[in-house]
């Protein structure tokens, strides 16, 4: 199957330190859509959409990674779609070897490349805090493996399950959606790891690296968080979010690191109003 079988959508928010990258690993022919979530930086991102045939859609307001995501997916006519973070960069023949384990594991659902940092160490997520009893144990895989959850930096699937599913959970602002997205494509088939398909991946860099929007972050990532445990019945979720974040403010860092400590504070402070609405997606 060509390349030009899949779409790939990114989700922007003032990340055109690392966007150029992205783009520039995409093979020729391949549909690319960007959705904006409201950025400072239009001008040189829409020049840069431009330079290599994306197509940009942009938000008046943030309304989210995973409801971004899911605009970016209605806009898409191809049979796979790829969810790749914009500090993502793929590497030679990664798309070839989704579309390629798509074709030998024809009954799975999702996949995940292998996720490699800038310094070649492997990043390979073995569970999700929503199924902590599902986390895998042992080796990371030498080759393709089943998984329990799919890393959200680089989530390859087929458009038409995407769309059966419903997408990204929209009541989800950021972080824990890819976790509930994969637990939802697996009703329909296994998730895959993919060894032969590389990405290598900036954690943490999609968006500047500066306190306040650590604390933007963690703010939703709490919020996320009491909303998904208590979607998939765990007892008490708000509770357990509130000591988590309890925790986190009282370690060392919090006093010691600005960035952490607004970090620390941010989820403190989105446990708290999670309390006030369960942790639903608000702007």
């Amino acid at each position: 199957m060509p390349t030009s079988s899949v779409t790939i959508i990114t989700v922007s928010y003032n990340s055109m330190a690392v966007l150029p990258a992205m783009l520039k690993s995409v093979p020729k022919g391949t549909t690319v859509v960007v959705v904006d979530n409201a950025s400072s930086d239009t001008d040189p991102l829409k020049a840069l959409t431009d330079e290599y045939g994306a197509t940009l859609q942009l938000n008046e307001d943030n309304v989210g990674f995973g409801p971004a995501c899911n605009q970016g997916a209605a806009k898409a006519e191809t049979e796979f779609l790829l969810f790749l973070n914009p500090d993502a960069e793929l590497q030679d023949g990664a798309l070839d070897a989704l579309l390629e384990a798509a074709k030998t594991y024809p009954d799975a659902s999702g996949f995940n490349p292998r996720i490699l940092d800038q310094n070649g160490s492997q990043s390979f997520k073995r569970g999700s805090k929503i199924r902590p009893n599902e986390r895998l144990k042992g080796p990371v895989p030498s080759k393709d493996a089943e998984v329990s959850v799919l890393a959200g930096s680089a989530i390859f699937c087929r458009r038409a399950l995407f769309e059966e599913i419903g997408g990204f959970d929209p009541a989800i602002f950021m972080y824990h959606e890819d976790d509930d997205l994969s637990l939802r494509l697996r009703e329909h088939g296994p998730l895959m790891y993919c060894h032969n398909a590389k990405v290598v991946h900036l954690s943490g860099h999609g968006s500047p690296r500066l306190p306040q929007v650590a604390a933007f972050k963690a703010y939703y990532s709490a919020r996320s968080r009491a909303y998904a445990l208590g979607k998939y019945g765990h007892p008490r979720p708000k509770l357990a979010t509130l000591v988590a974040a309890v925790f986190r403010a009282l370690g060392p860092d919090t006093l010691l690191i600005k960035r952490r400590r607004a970090k620390n504070i941010g989820y403190l402070k989105g446990a708290l109003s999670a309390f006030k609405d369960g942790g639903r997606n608000t702007p």
